[in-house]
């Protein structure tokens, strides 16, 4: 290819490139929502929870619930007296969007050979969702603000956020006493409908609890070997999430697992992410800078268990 044609489709893909990172870089709803949805795509945990499109920085979704008894005895044409009218637990969720940035490399060849099929717009957006929405998903998890990794310390993540009801393994493998004990740490108001929980922990911690199941010389033990069938306690499932931590303890071979509703877990993300872009004539190389931010936090953190010091 001449140096002509090089030069035209690098062109081009400035051009196509426009689209994306015009007024002043911000992506247009349309482009932010399809930005969205590649990014839950990428995460195994955000395709579980309530994912909040934000309208600012800061968002506060409304609760209201009534934790306490409200039917009295009544009389017939007789209102309740005041003391016995019950009102609703009225509280606020806050998300705090916090700021995080990317930058991606694409070459002249890479820009060269997606140009040529039209794709070039895709590509980006599809580069970039894939590794943010690996890396929302481990900061979601595992932030923790007093974490020596500066990405780590922007946020608390889900798992130190739960903190109301923590089961110690201490030291023993994922099984079902321990499944039973974290069940029975929640107040029974949150177990009312278990369908909608789940066991979410480690992808290492899911395939030894797997395998105690298919130690059962039984037919249903076998399936648990030759198939990827769910792997049930109670009825709620256990759910592997591949950005679980398996380096814990001392020895770096411990885990956690979490029980709870999953949409209780909610992920806001600020609708206005943004794409900026320039080229790096020298190296060849056209440098895409995202700016997005985010939150994560549970609605309901009394309805959560933890698990601790699984051993791997």
């Amino acid at each position: 290819m001449s140096y002509t044609s090089n030069r035209t489709l690098l062109e081009k893909a400035d051009l196509a490139l426009a689209d994306l990172t015009a007024g002043g870089g911000i992506l247009l709803p349309a482009q932010a929502q399809k930005f969205m949805r590649l990014l839950i795509k990428q995460s195994v945990l955000m395709q579980l929870a309530t994912v909040v499109p934000m309208a600012s920085p800061k968002h506060q979704l409304s609760k209201i619930k009534f934790g306490s008894r409200i039917l009295r005895p009544g009389q017939e044409a007789t209102a309740l007296a005041v003391a016995d009218r019950a009102r609703p637990d009225l509280s606020f969720l806050e998300l705090d969007a916090r700021l995080f940035k990317a930058e991606v490399h694409l070459s002249d060849e890479v820009l060269e050979d997606n140009i040529e099929r039209g794709e070039l717009r895709q590509t980006i957006l599809e580069m970039i969702a894939e590794a943010a929405g690996r890396d929302m998903e481990e900061v979601i998890l595992n932030g923790d603000t007093a974490s020596a990794d500066p990405f780590l310390a922007t946020m608390d993540g889900l798992l130190k956020q739960a903190t109301s009801h923590v089961v110690d393994a201490a030291g023993v493998a994922i099984n079902k006493n321990l499944l039973r004990d974290m069940l029975k740490s929640l107040p029974s108001e949150y177990l009312r409908d278990k369908k909608q929980m789940a066991f979410l922990t480690s992808v290492d911690a899911e395939l030894d609890y797997r395998n105690t199941l298919a130690d059962r010389a039984t037919v249903g033990g076998d399936r648990f070997i030759e198939e990827d069938t769910p792997a049930l306690y109670s009825g709620v499932p256990v759910k592997p999430v591949p950005l679980f931590p398996e380096n814990l303890g001392a020895a770096n071979n411990r885990t956690v697992a979490l029980l709870c509703n999953p949409k209780n877990v909610h992920v806001g993300i600020w609708r206005q992410i943004r794409l900026e872009s320039f080229r790096d004539v020298s190296a060849g190389v056209l440098r895409v800078v995202a700016t997005l931010r985010f939150d994560a936090k549970f609605a309901e953190e009394p309805g959560v268990a933890k698990l601790i010091n699984i051993q791997l």
